[in-house]
Formats: C-alpha cells, sequence, structure tokens
C-alpha cells in the first residue's frame, strides 16, 4: 500500500516515489526515536580467518521484534561494516569535543599550509568535518552492501519497517597485533652481522 500511495503522490514517477518513501520511512523514524528500546541483541561476527573481531549491542523495543529476521540481519551487518571499516564511535554525538577540536584544528592548519585564503579555511573545514563523520562515526558511514544509502539511513528504513525504535548501541572492534608494538627487523644487516 505504502508503494501505491507513493506512485500517486508522486504522479506515477517511480524514481520520486522511491525517494518519497525513504523520506517518509526518516519521518516515521524520526517519531519513533524517543521511544525505548531495551531489548535486542548482543553479536559476535569473526572475519579473516579470526584476524578481526567485533562484538555489537543493538536494541530494540521487544524481544519479539529483536528475533525478527531483517532486525538480526541488520545487526549482522552493522557487525561486518564495523569490521571493514573500523568506525571509532557509533555516532556523532559520541565524539568528544576534545577529538572535534582536535581534527578541526589539524584541517585547518593543512589548508592554511597548503595557501588556501583564510576566508574559505573555515568552510573547508566544515566541509572536511562532514568526511570525518563518514569515516569515523558508523551511523555516517555509506554502508558497504549499498553505498547509495548510509548505516544510518539502513537504521531508519528499518524502523519505518518494524514499526519500533532500532538504536546501535555500542561495538567493540579487535584486530590480531593492534596495538602491539612490532619490532622492526634489517634482515639484510643481520645477515651481514653473522658473516663477519
Amino acid at each position: 500500500m505504502d508503494c501505491k500511495k507513493a506512485l500517486m503522490e508522486n504522479d506515477s514517477d517511480v524514481e520520486k516515489a522511491q525517494a518519497w518513501l525513504r523520506e517518509q520511512g526518516i519521518l516515521k523514524a524520526s517519531k519513533k526515536s524517543s521511544r525505548i528500546a531495551a531489548e535486542g541483541v548482543v553479536l559476535s561476527y569473526i572475519h579473516g580467518g579470526g584476524r578481526v573481531g567485533v562484538l555489537i549491542e543493538v536494541n530494540i523495543e521487544t524481544d519479539f521484534a529483536a528475533k525478527n529476521e531483517d532486525f538480526l540481519q541488520f545487526v549482522k551487518d552493522c557487525a561486518m561494516q564495523v569490521a571493514a571499516m573500523k568506525p571509532r564511535w557509533v555516532s556523532r554525538d559520541e565524539v568528544s569535543d576534545e577529538a572535534l577540536e582536535k581534527e578541526r584544528e589539524i584541517i585547518r592548519n593543512t589548508a592554511l599550509n597548503e595557501g588556501k585564503p583564510e576566508k574559505i579555511v573555515d568552510k573547508i573545514v566544515d566541509g572536511k568535518m562532514g568526511k570525518f563523520y563518514e569515516e569515523n562515526c558508523l551511523l555516517d558511514m555509506p554502508f558497504v552492501k549499498d553505498e547509495s544509502m548510509t548505516v544510518g539511513e539502513l537504521q531508519n528504513s528499518l524502523i519505518a519497517k518494524i514499526g519500533e525504535n532500532i538504536k546501535v548501541r555500542r561495538f567493540t572492534r579487535y584486530e590480531v597485533g593492534e596495538g602491539i608494538e612490532k619490532k622492526e627487523e634489517d634482515f639484510a644487516s643481520e645477515v651481514m652481522s653473522q658473516i663477519k
């Protein structure tokens, strides 16, 4: 019925109807976002023969809906996204003021060092901050299976479809060897020292 209504609202233009449906999904999702989502799942995802692992918690309003196939697929997709893209935060709201200020300063100094005029540097900073969010916040990232939408837009479309609020609450990503300082070895020097 939603498809029929979308086509009627947009004079049978399929592309406009698709855009309209996406917009309606966002409206429905925003209405549900204030509702408490305390049920859900914690899922583990292992990738690359055990080289990368992700634990992710995604919440939904009812335990019944937590068993929904579409919801479970969304959770798996989010875990895969975290494994592949290494986001640092779930959403923009989680980024600390300190991290934002540091990034703004780096972008600003880079622009000035490239000789950009002072009057446009602030616009450059604002534009590049969007890219910063896209690269570091899960919900702002283009979805790896369909880059025409973000993970946040995918979440909103699922909220509209299921009819319950959904929140990606947190995740942890592990990668073998990450954070360990590896010993740099100069094999040629080692061989030469043994010859002498």
